[in-house]
């Protein structure tokens, strides 16, 4: 998992990389052990470096966050609603994305990592949801729970074991255009909540299933799946 550059964390003095706590207890609930990754690389090696991190674990995660820059999808005007870009964490993060799709391990994008696993792939953003479904509704997607609509027989439904999983969202993006070979597979009202790319356990989801995981069965099973198919059990992966 790719971890974040901070200022300020606990018991350190000098600037440090975090990676939140709930998505690693939720992948060491499922059995796994999560490795945190810096993005301490040089931007222009950042395909080499994520090629050679993905031939040595069995999956990928990637966490939420702040924004992408949208000039990484074609966008020259950022909306002045757009913070905490830094280009660090894009070229690590795109990078993971891409390698582990040609790697063809599994992949878990969650939150900005949904929308990194989309810009990836070619795909763009709404850089302002409010902008595209008024700000009331999109309100309904910040620091809020609520339902989310998943087709059956998608891999995070088969995993969560429901097609409404009650979750939290944190988000004031959303995809827009969808990235090559990604089929939508959850929606709130007209809002992308989920995509898979089909053959490969690739999952991106918009909620944060970490923050409910504890707690919430099904959320945590979405981690438990994914760990089940960075281990190659039967039938995780196909």
């Amino acid at each position: 998992m790719p971890s974040r550059l901070t200022s300020v964390a606990d018991t350190w003095r000098v600037p440090a990389t975090a990676l939140g706590l709930p998505y690693q207890e939720a992948m060491v609930r499922a059995g796994g052990a999560p490795v945190a990754i810096p993005p301490l690389f040089d931007p222009a090696s950042a395909d080499e470096v994520a090629r050679g991190v993905v031939a040595r674990v069995d999956a990928v995660c990637l966490p939420g966050g702040p924004d992408v820059n949208p000039s990484r999808y074609g966008i020259t005007d950022p909306h002045p609603k757009v913070s905490g870009v830094r280009d660090e964490h894009d070229a690590l993060d795109l990078a993971l994305a891409r390698a582990a799709i040609d790697a063809e391990v599994p992949l878990l994008a969650i939150c900005r990592g949904h929308q990194v696993l989309n810009v990836a792939l070619g795909g763009t953003l709404h850089q302002h949801l409010a902008d595209v479904i008024g700000e009331e509704q999109a309100a309904a997607h910040f620091k809020q729970h609520h339902d989310i609509e998943l087709v059956p027989g998608s891999r995070a439904a088969a995993a969560m074991g429901t097609d409404r999983p009650h979750s939290h969202c944190v988000h004031h993006q959303a995809i827009d255009r969808l990235g090559e070979g990604l089929v939508v597979t959850a929606r709130r009202g007209d809002v992308i909540e989920g995509v898979e790319l089909p053959g490969h356990w690739v999952v991106g989801v918009q909620w944060h299933p970490e923050d409910d995981a504890a707690d919430d069965a099904q959320q945590q099973a979405l981690f438990d799946g994914f760990v089940a198919a960075a281990r190659g059990e039967v039938g995780a992966r196909s």
